[in-house]
Parts: structure tokens; sequence; C-alpha cells
């Protein structure tokens, strides 16, 4: 009787080919299946869910620290996801994996990561897909970032077993510990971020204004229940996220206010 064939992963991620979070990710879903990496040439975070259509993409083939081959691109996450899946790549994923990032990705920051933007992407594509996020943004401690692709391996395991119903993914964020102080794993919903962004003007030696968006990073409210408050007492988050992001409790709202009469 023939073997069956092993599961067929791709792995991106947002902080760019070199990052470490990505060859840990990538090693721990190696034992899980085959893995293919495809990501971006240069670090994307904060890039949202970009689709790249005022620029031509480049698709280049580099190794990553332990000579593993990877394709890489001059695009978004998102990009690396469409572009693998348009065409580049001779086959389709099982699953697509993307992290882990330097930083967390809780409550609203899911709007602007690149991580989850990827994930999104393959959902769009009709696969499963989730994101890994590591919650530091200092140089990742790689006891922290093995606890947290050990996990995210488990995780894809149950994924290609059991599946996902379409149009969802699973955000995953790591508290930056190692396996052993970890306080277990908790099912969430995503909490409410603090941003703390500041305006800062300077001038360039013509004279003119520019402007850098800064600020500390971001807080949250820790909630009983959201990522941030599992985070934040040391749990790893899994958030069931569905791209269906429509309001329907305001759905009867909005039709009694009868605006038939906008269409006269």
């Amino acid at each position: 009787m023939s073997e069956q064939p092993r599961p067929y992963i791709l792995v991106t991620n947002d902080d760019g080919v070199e990052a470490p979070g990505l060859l840990t990710l990538k090693r721990a879903l190696d034992e899980v299946g085959e893995t293919v990496v495809f990501a971006p040439d240069h670090n994307w975070s904060a890039a949202g869910h970009t689709k790249t259509m005022h620029k031509p993409l480049r698709v280049a083939y580099a190794e990553l620290d332990d000579g593993s081959p990877v394709y890489t691109t001059n695009g978004a996450p998102s990009d690396c996801i469409a572009l693998a899946l348009l065409g580049i790549l001779d086959r389709e994923p099982d699953l697509v994996a993307s992290g882990i990032n330097n930083g967390p990705n809780l409550g609203h920051d899911i709007t602007y990561s690149g991580t989850v933007a990827a994930a999104m992407e393959a959902v769009i594509f009709g696969l499963p897909a989730l994101s890994v996020s590591l919650d530091t943004y200092e140089a990742p401690e790689p006891a922290a970032l093995q606890a947290a692709a050990s996990f995210a391996a488990k995780l894809a395991s149950a994924v290609l077993e059991r599946g996902l119903p379409p149009g969802h993914l699973l955000n995953v964020n790591a508290p930056n510990r190692p396996a052993d102080e970890l306080a277990g794993v908790e099912i969430t919903r995503l909490g409410r971020r603090v941003y703390q962004d500041v305006l800062i003007e300077r001038t360039d030696p013509r004279g003119r204004p520019y402007y850098w968006i800064g600020g500390d990073a971001p807080t949250g409210f820790d909630e009983e229940g959201t990522d941030i408050g599992a985070v934040s007492q040391g749990k790893i988050s899994v958030t069931p996220i569905h791209l269906d992001m429509t309001a329907s409790d305001l759905t009867a709202e909005i039709e009694r206010w009868d605006l038939a009469f906008a269409c006269t």
C-alpha cells in the first residue's frame, strides 16, 4: 500500500526573509509536513492587507541560515501568498502559516498586521491558515521562539486533521516565555488596543516639513476572555477570526432608518 503524501505547508512572514522567527517556525513545521517558504525580501511590519498593483513584483531565490531554499519577493506578505498560489508554486499547499512575528498582533492590531494579512490572503484563496506572533518588540529569546513554534506545529497538525470552516483563520499570540514558564492556552476573542501614537514633525535639508507617526508601544484593556488578557497572564492566545466583518447586530436597526428615500 502506498504511503500517504505529507501535508504541504506554505510558510511566510512580514518581518522579512532574514528574521529568526521565520526559520524557527519552518523548522517546527518540518515535523508536520513538507514546507516551502515564500517571504518578503525586507520588513513589512504594519503593512496591512496590501495588494501590489502599481509596480512590478520580482521573485528571487535565496537561502535561510540553515541553507534551506526560499522564494523571496519585493512584494508584501499578502503578495507572497498570491504569487505562490497564482502560479509560482507547482502545487497547492494544504495549509499556510505566517510568522513568527517579532511583536504581538492583538486586538485591533490585526487590521495593521502584515503577518495576519498573509493568513487572510490564504483564506481568500480557500486555504486554512494561521498567524503566529511573539509578545516582544525586542530581539526574541530563542527559547521563547521555540516554544511558540512548537505550539504552532501542534496547532497546524490539528488544523490539517480537523480543518477550519471557510473564511476562518487562527491568530496565535505567544508570551515571550520558554515553554516551562507558559501558563497554558486560552481560546480568546479580540481585545481592545490603546495606541500611543504621536505625530512627529521634522524639517528636511531644504526646509520642507516631513512627518513620522511614532509613539510608545500600544497597551490594551486586560479583559477576561480576550487575547490581550490571556497573553498578560502568560497564556498562549488562539483567536478564531472570520473574514466576514458584517455587523449583523446593526442590520435590523439600519433597516428601520427607511433609507429608500435616499434613492428618490
